[in-house]
């Protein structure tokens, strides 16, 4: 008869998420991982099968937690400016949350793993895919319904807040300071202001 598992799995998974962005992958062992989880080395090898298997779901958690959330909110209906606004200013407060610096995940692992990772590579590719997807969608009803300009492609626009929602990231971990990240959102929430 099989042994059942004796320790809580998502529980696991979410203090070894906080581990990983905390200390990346490289900077996580698998000691620090036990002593975060709290759950013995054999057995988390026996659950995700290695370390990498381990940070796999753990990204899978931080797209849940993160990523998902975000794209209901993008979904919710708002008017597009204060929509995009709410999203960038919810960046900037949980990059200020952050006092210990911590990097996102998904800043981490393309810093760290994407290179030679190719699962790493596709679970990023499909978060910010996904995103992307949603402020592409967004914005493209927003054109077409007169709040926005269509001077600008949806797929650029979308692209560019992507790539400026992840700068925020970057740059709020070298320097946390809420005024100068809320004058950089004010410039990047310039093209949407209405036609």
């Amino acid at each position: 008869m099989a042994r059942l598992r004796e320790f809580d799995t998502e529980a696991a998974v979410e203090a070894s998420m906080n581990a990983f962005c905390q200390n990346g992958y490289e900077g996580t062992s698998i000691q620090d991982l036990v002593e975060a989880t709290g759950v013995g080395r054999g057995s988390l090898y026996t659950a995700f099968g290695s370390k990498e298997g381990l940070y796999l779901a753990a990204m899978d958690r931080y797209r849940e937690r993160y990523a998902v959330p975000l794209i209901e909110i993008l979904r919710g209906g708002a008017p597009v400016r204060d929509l995009l606004r709410a999203v960038l200013v919810g960046t900037v407060d949980e990059v200020v949350r952050d006092g210990s610096r911590h990097a996102c995940m998904l800043v981490g692992a393309v810093t760290e793993r994407i290179a030679h990772d190719p699962k790493v590579a596709a679970h990023v590719h499909d978060t910010t895919s996904s995103l992307e997807d949603a402020l592409c969608e967004v914005i493209t009803e927003a054109q077409e319904q007169g709040q926005l300009s269509a001077e600008r492609d949806a797929r650029d626009l979308a692209r560019f807040l992507m790539t400026f929602m992840q700068g925020l990231r970057v740059t709020g971990t070298i320097d946390g300071d809420r005024g100068a990240l809320m004058a950089t959102v004010e410039v990047a929430l310039a093209p949407f202001d209405k036609p």
